[in-house]
Protein backbone atom coordinates (compact mmCIF):
# COMPACT_ATOMS: atom_id res chain seq x y z
CA UNK A 1 0.00 0.00 0.00
CA UNK A 2 1.43 3.36 -1.06
CA UNK A 3 0.57 6.91 -0.06
CA UNK A 4 -0.20 7.82 -3.66
CA UNK A 5 -2.79 5.04 -3.80
CA UNK A 6 -4.48 6.48 -0.74
CA UNK A 7 -4.32 9.97 -2.28
CA UNK A 8 -6.03 8.69 -5.44
CA UNK A 9 -8.61 6.80 -3.38
CA UNK A 10 -9.50 9.94 -1.39
CA UNK A 11 -9.66 12.02 -4.58
CA UNK A 12 -12.11 9.62 -6.25
CA UNK A 13 -14.19 9.38 -3.06
CA UNK A 14 -14.48 13.17 -2.79
CA UNK A 15 -14.97 13.88 -6.49
CA UNK A 16 -17.23 10.83 -6.98
CA UNK A 17 -15.80 10.59 -10.47
CA UNK A 18 -12.59 9.02 -11.80
CA UNK A 19 -12.08 11.65 -14.51
CA UNK A 20 -12.32 14.62 -12.12
CA UNK A 21 -10.11 12.80 -9.61
CA UNK A 22 -7.48 12.25 -12.30
CA UNK A 23 -7.52 15.96 -13.16
CA UNK A 24 -7.14 16.80 -9.48
CA UNK A 25 -4.07 14.59 -8.95
CA UNK A 26 -2.60 15.39 -12.38
CA UNK A 27 -2.34 11.90 -13.85
CA UNK A 28 -4.36 10.00 -16.43
CA UNK A 29 -7.70 8.40 -15.59
CA UNK A 30 -6.28 5.00 -16.48
CA UNK A 31 -3.45 5.59 -14.02
CA UNK A 32 -5.87 6.40 -11.22
CA UNK A 33 -8.02 3.37 -12.05
CA UNK A 34 -5.02 1.05 -12.12
CA UNK A 35 -3.73 2.25 -8.74
CA UNK A 36 -7.19 1.95 -7.16
CA UNK A 37 -7.52 -1.59 -8.54
CA UNK A 38 -4.12 -2.47 -7.07
CA UNK A 39 -5.15 -1.04 -3.70
CA UNK A 40 -8.39 -3.05 -3.79
CA UNK A 41 -6.43 -6.24 -4.51
CA UNK A 42 -4.15 -5.56 -1.55
CA UNK A 43 -7.12 -4.90 0.73
CA UNK A 44 -9.15 -7.79 -0.61
CA UNK A 45 -12.30 -5.71 -1.17
CA UNK A 46 -13.78 -3.34 -3.73
CA UNK A 47 -13.78 0.27 -2.56
CA UNK A 48 -16.13 1.71 -5.19
CA UNK A 49 -19.36 0.69 -6.84
CA UNK A 50 -18.66 1.31 -10.53
CA UNK A 51 -22.06 0.22 -11.86
CA UNK A 52 -23.34 3.81 -12.26
CA UNK A 53 -21.85 6.95 -13.80
CA UNK A 54 -21.01 8.23 -10.31
CA UNK A 55 -18.32 6.40 -8.35
CA UNK A 56 -19.89 5.64 -4.97
CA UNK A 57 -18.17 4.11 -1.97
CA UNK A 58 -18.91 0.54 -0.99
CA UNK A 59 -19.21 -0.29 2.73
CA UNK A 60 -15.52 -1.22 2.64
CA UNK A 61 -14.70 2.10 0.99
CA UNK A 62 -16.63 4.07 3.60
CA UNK A 63 -14.79 2.20 6.35
CA UNK A 64 -11.43 3.01 4.76
CA UNK A 65 -11.97 6.68 3.90
CA UNK A 66 -11.38 8.33 7.29
CA UNK A 67 -8.31 6.18 7.90
CA UNK A 68 -6.92 7.08 4.46
CA UNK A 69 -7.40 10.78 5.18
CA UNK A 70 -5.75 10.42 8.58
CA UNK A 71 -2.78 8.59 7.04
CA UNK A 72 -2.26 11.30 4.43
CA UNK A 73 -2.53 14.00 7.09
CA UNK A 74 0.03 12.21 9.26
CA UNK A 75 2.43 11.88 6.34
CA UNK A 76 2.06 15.59 5.63
CA UNK A 77 2.71 16.38 9.29
CA UNK A 78 6.04 14.53 9.13
CA UNK A 79 7.26 16.76 6.32
CA UNK A 80 5.91 19.85 8.07
CA UNK A 81 7.69 19.00 11.32
CA UNK A 82 11.02 18.48 9.56
CA UNK A 83 10.53 21.66 7.54
CA UNK A 84 9.90 23.71 10.67
CA UNK A 85 13.15 22.44 12.19
CA UNK A 86 15.30 22.87 9.08
CA UNK A 87 13.64 26.01 7.77
CA UNK A 88 13.14 24.29 4.40
CA UNK A 89 9.70 24.82 2.89
CA UNK A 90 8.65 22.10 0.49
CA UNK A 91 5.71 19.92 -0.40
CA UNK A 92 2.54 20.76 -2.32
CA UNK A 93 -0.04 23.53 -2.06
CA UNK A 94 -3.48 23.37 -3.61
CA UNK A 95 -4.87 26.85 -4.21
CA UNK A 96 -8.53 27.42 -4.97
CA UNK A 97 -9.86 30.36 -6.95
CA UNK A 98 -13.45 31.35 -7.59
CA UNK A 99 -14.47 30.94 -11.23
CA UNK A 100 -14.03 34.09 -13.28
CA UNK A 101 -11.45 35.63 -10.96
CA UNK A 102 -9.22 38.19 -12.68
CA UNK A 103 -7.41 39.63 -9.65
CA UNK A 104 -3.81 39.81 -10.82
CA UNK A 105 -2.43 40.37 -7.26
CA UNK A 106 -3.23 36.71 -6.55
CA UNK A 107 -1.16 35.66 -9.55
CA UNK A 108 1.62 38.03 -8.47
CA UNK A 109 1.59 36.42 -5.01
CA UNK A 110 1.80 32.92 -6.47
CA UNK A 111 4.70 33.93 -8.72
CA UNK A 112 6.60 35.55 -5.85
CA UNK A 113 6.01 32.53 -3.63
CA UNK A 114 7.23 30.18 -6.37
CA UNK A 115 10.42 32.18 -6.84
CA UNK A 116 11.08 32.16 -3.10
CA UNK A 117 10.20 28.49 -2.57
CA UNK A 118 10.74 26.52 -5.79
CA UNK A 119 10.58 23.24 -3.85
CA UNK A 120 6.84 23.65 -3.29
CA UNK A 121 4.58 22.31 -6.03
CA UNK A 122 1.60 24.62 -6.63
CA UNK A 123 -1.74 23.47 -8.02
CA UNK A 124 -4.44 25.97 -8.96
CA UNK A 125 -8.08 25.05 -9.45
CA UNK A 126 -11.29 26.97 -10.13
CA UNK A 127 -14.71 26.26 -8.67
CA UNK A 128 -17.66 28.09 -7.19
CA UNK A 129 -17.19 29.60 -3.76
CA UNK A 130 -19.37 27.19 -1.78
CA UNK A 131 -17.48 24.15 -3.07
CA UNK A 132 -14.11 25.81 -2.47
CA UNK A 133 -15.01 26.62 1.14
CA UNK A 134 -16.05 23.00 1.69
CA UNK A 135 -12.81 21.79 0.08
CA UNK A 136 -10.80 23.96 2.49
CA UNK A 137 -12.75 22.49 5.41
CA UNK A 138 -12.03 18.96 4.12
CA UNK A 139 -8.34 19.75 3.65
CA UNK A 140 -8.28 19.05 -0.10
CA UNK A 141 -7.58 22.75 -0.77
CA UNK A 142 -5.07 24.64 1.37
CA UNK A 143 -6.04 28.25 0.63
CA UNK A 144 -8.90 29.58 -1.47
CA UNK A 145 -9.92 32.97 -2.81
CA UNK A 146 -13.71 32.98 -2.59
CA UNK A 147 -16.66 35.29 -2.89
CA UNK A 148 -18.82 35.24 0.22
CA UNK A 149 -21.44 37.15 2.16
CA UNK A 150 -19.65 36.59 5.50
CA UNK A 151 -16.49 34.99 6.81
CA UNK A 152 -17.04 31.19 6.59
CA UNK A 153 -17.62 29.65 10.01
CA UNK A 154 -14.74 27.62 11.39
CA UNK A 155 -12.13 28.98 8.96
CA UNK A 156 -9.58 31.76 9.11
CA UNK A 157 -10.10 34.50 6.55
CA UNK A 158 -8.59 37.68 5.18
CA UNK A 159 -11.00 40.03 3.39
CA UNK A 160 -9.51 41.35 0.16
CA UNK A 161 -12.48 43.31 -1.19
CA UNK A 162 -15.72 44.45 0.48
CA UNK A 163 -18.12 46.13 -1.93
CA UNK A 164 -21.76 47.04 -2.40
CA UNK A 165 -23.96 45.57 -5.10
CA UNK A 166 -24.67 47.57 -8.24
CA UNK A 167 -27.02 47.20 -11.18
CA UNK A 168 -25.76 47.38 -14.77
CA UNK A 169 -28.20 48.29 -17.56
CA UNK A 170 -28.10 49.63 -21.14
CA UNK A 171 -28.44 53.39 -21.58
CA UNK A 172 -32.03 53.08 -22.83
CA UNK A 173 -33.21 50.93 -19.91
CA UNK A 174 -35.82 52.43 -17.51
CA UNK A 175 -33.45 52.04 -14.54
CA UNK A 176 -30.78 54.10 -16.31
CA UNK A 177 -32.80 57.29 -15.79
CA UNK A 178 -33.29 56.73 -12.06
CA UNK A 179 -30.93 58.56 -9.73
CA UNK A 180 -31.66 56.12 -6.91
CA UNK A 181 -32.28 52.41 -7.48
CA UNK A 182 -33.82 50.19 -4.81
CA UNK A 183 -33.86 46.41 -4.78
CA UNK A 184 -37.59 46.34 -5.60
CA UNK A 185 -36.83 48.27 -8.80
CA UNK A 186 -34.27 45.65 -9.77
CA UNK A 187 -36.61 42.76 -8.95
CA UNK A 188 -39.26 44.20 -11.26
CA UNK A 189 -37.09 43.26 -14.26
CA UNK A 190 -35.50 39.99 -15.46
CA UNK A 191 -32.13 39.63 -13.75
CA UNK A 192 -28.77 38.45 -15.09
CA UNK A 193 -26.59 37.29 -12.21
CA UNK A 194 -23.88 34.92 -11.10
CA UNK A 195 -24.97 31.38 -10.22
CA UNK A 196 -25.83 30.03 -6.75
CA UNK A 197 -22.74 29.20 -4.73
CA UNK A 198 -21.06 32.54 -5.43
CA UNK A 199 -20.73 35.20 -2.78
CA UNK A 200 -22.42 37.88 -4.85
CA UNK A 201 -25.45 35.68 -5.52
CA UNK A 202 -25.68 34.82 -1.82
CA UNK A 203 -25.85 38.52 -0.91
CA UNK A 204 -28.42 39.23 -3.63
CA UNK A 205 -30.64 36.26 -2.76
CA UNK A 206 -30.46 37.08 0.96
CA UNK A 207 -31.41 40.71 0.40
CA UNK A 208 -34.36 39.70 -1.80
CA UNK A 209 -35.57 37.14 0.74
CA UNK A 210 -35.41 39.69 3.55
CA UNK A 211 -37.76 41.94 1.58
CA UNK A 212 -39.98 39.11 0.32
CA UNK A 213 -38.94 39.81 -3.27
CA UNK A 214 -38.85 37.01 -5.84
CA UNK A 215 -36.92 38.24 -8.88
CA UNK A 216 -36.87 36.22 -12.07
CA UNK A 217 -33.31 35.10 -12.79
CA UNK A 218 -33.33 35.19 -16.58
CA UNK A 219 -29.71 34.21 -17.21
CA UNK A 220 -26.67 33.17 -15.18
CA UNK A 221 -22.97 33.39 -15.96
CA UNK A 222 -19.86 32.81 -13.86
CA UNK A 223 -17.77 35.64 -15.32
CA UNK A 224 -18.57 39.28 -14.56
CA UNK A 225 -17.80 40.33 -18.13
CA UNK A 226 -20.33 37.83 -19.44
CA UNK A 227 -23.01 39.04 -17.00
CA UNK A 228 -22.42 42.65 -18.09
CA UNK A 229 -22.35 41.76 -21.79
CA UNK A 230 -25.71 39.99 -21.53
CA UNK A 231 -27.23 43.00 -19.79
CA UNK A 232 -25.74 45.39 -22.35
CA UNK A 233 -27.67 43.51 -25.02
CA UNK A 234 -30.96 43.96 -23.23
CA UNK A 235 -31.33 40.42 -21.94
CA UNK A 236 -31.80 41.46 -18.34
CA UNK A 237 -30.63 43.69 -15.51
CA UNK A 238 -27.13 42.70 -14.36
CA UNK A 239 -26.28 42.51 -10.66
CA UNK A 240 -22.56 42.81 -9.91
CA UNK A 241 -20.22 44.32 -7.34
CA UNK A 242 -18.66 47.75 -7.74
CA UNK A 243 -15.25 46.56 -8.94
CA UNK A 244 -16.80 44.03 -11.31
CA UNK A 245 -18.71 46.85 -12.99
CA UNK A 246 -15.70 49.19 -13.15
CA UNK A 247 -14.23 49.81 -16.57
CA UNK A 248 -17.27 48.66 -18.56
CA UNK A 249 -17.19 51.89 -20.55
CA UNK A 250 -20.03 54.06 -21.80
CA UNK A 251 -22.05 51.20 -23.30
CA UNK A 252 -23.85 50.64 -19.98
CA UNK A 253 -25.07 52.60 -16.97
CA UNK A 254 -24.06 51.53 -13.46
CA UNK A 255 -26.19 52.38 -10.42
CA UNK A 256 -25.68 51.38 -6.78
CA UNK A 257 -28.53 49.40 -5.22
CA UNK A 258 -29.19 51.88 -2.43
CA UNK A 259 -31.02 49.74 0.08
CA UNK A 260 -28.66 46.72 0.09
CA UNK A 261 -26.10 47.41 2.81
CA UNK A 262 -24.63 43.91 3.12
CA UNK A 263 -21.41 43.91 1.10
CA UNK A 264 -20.16 41.21 -1.21
CA UNK A 265 -16.80 40.02 0.10
CA UNK A 266 -13.83 38.53 -1.70
CA UNK A 267 -11.67 36.77 0.87
CA UNK A 268 -8.83 34.34 1.31
CA UNK A 269 -9.84 31.41 3.53
CA UNK A 270 -7.79 28.67 5.16
CA UNK A 271 -7.86 26.29 8.11
CA UNK A 272 -6.27 26.98 11.47
CA UNK A 273 -2.89 25.45 12.22
CA UNK A 274 -1.53 26.19 8.77
CA UNK A 275 1.76 24.74 7.50
CA UNK A 276 4.88 26.87 6.97
CA UNK A 277 4.14 26.85 3.22
CA UNK A 278 0.62 28.21 3.80
CA UNK A 279 1.93 30.86 6.17
CA UNK A 280 4.48 31.98 3.60
CA UNK A 281 1.89 32.07 0.84
CA UNK A 282 -0.45 34.16 3.01
CA UNK A 283 2.38 36.58 3.68
CA UNK A 284 2.95 36.97 -0.06
CA UNK A 285 -0.78 37.43 -0.62
CA UNK A 286 -0.96 40.07 2.08
CA UNK A 287 1.84 42.03 0.44
CA UNK A 288 0.43 41.59 -3.08
CA UNK A 289 -2.99 42.87 -2.01
CA UNK A 290 -1.48 45.87 -0.25
CA UNK A 291 -1.55 44.59 3.32
CA UNK A 292 1.17 44.09 5.91
CA UNK A 293 1.52 40.37 5.26
CA UNK A 294 0.09 37.24 6.76
CA UNK A 295 -2.71 37.72 9.28
CA UNK A 296 -2.36 36.29 12.76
Amino acid sequence: MELRQLEYFVAVAEERNFTRAAERVHISQSGVSAQIRQLERELGAELFDRSARTATLTPAGRAALDHARATLAAAGAVGQAVGEVTGLIRGRLVIGMVIGCTLTPLFDALAAFHRAHPGVEISLLEDNSDRLVEAVRLGTVDVALVGTAAAPEGLQSLTIISERLVVVVPEDHPLASRRRVALRHVAAHPVVCMPPGTGLRTVFDGACAARDLRPRIALQASAADAVAALAARGLGVAVLSESMAAGLGDRVVVRAIDDVDTPALLALVWRTGQSPAVRELLAHCGRAFGGPGSPA
